[in-house]
């Protein structure tokens, strides 16, 4: 059997980064269902300004879920795909009853801090395997998450 898929790359190489990539995806689905919470259930006087704001973020997260798992696809694997084990592999976890702009932005924040250091330790890893489409992803999606954490902060008054 031959070490390399027809990307090129070795196939213990890819299913070390789909492994990865996979807890990504967790993550970002129990993000992503966090936003959709958060769009649903905000209160107060931000309320038009983050009902928008958490739309927009969640809209995104859909996206990048779809890139994501359409990577595993391509790198030969299997992404997962049941919510059970979105909820095993993923650090962020499901927020419940939160309705004010301090705790569902300050949560937001939170999750993308995860993300984040998701995404930077699957950088590393894809520069370690020769993974170039992969760094691609997630070089572009760190760089939006980075400016979102900032204007989140700013929110917050951090």
């Amino acid at each position: 059997m031959e070490t390399q898929n027809e990307l090129g790359l070795e196939r213990q190489d890819t299913k070390d980064v789909a492994l990865k990539l996979n807890e990504l995806l967790a993550n970002y689905h129990l993000y992503y269902q966090n936003l959709r919470a958060f769009h649903w259930n905000i209160r107060g006087g931000n309320f038009f300004q983050l009902h928008a704001k958490f739309e927009e973020l969640y809209t995104a997260a859909i996206e990048k879920i779809d890139e994501i798992a359409e990577r595993i696809l391509t790198l030969g694997h299997t992404p997962l795909h049941s919510f059970s084990d979105y909820l095993q592999y993923s650090h962020i976890k499901e927020a419940k009853g939160l309705t004010s702009d301090q705790d569902t932005v300050g949560t937001t924040v939170e999750n993308i801090g995860q993300i984040i250091h998701l995404e930077r330790e699957l950088l590393a890893l894809a520069d370690e395997r020769d993974d170039e489409g992969t760094q691609g992803l997630i070089s572009e999606d760190l760089n939006a998450l980075e400016k979102n954490l900032w204007m989140l902060n700013a929110f917050l008054g951090k």
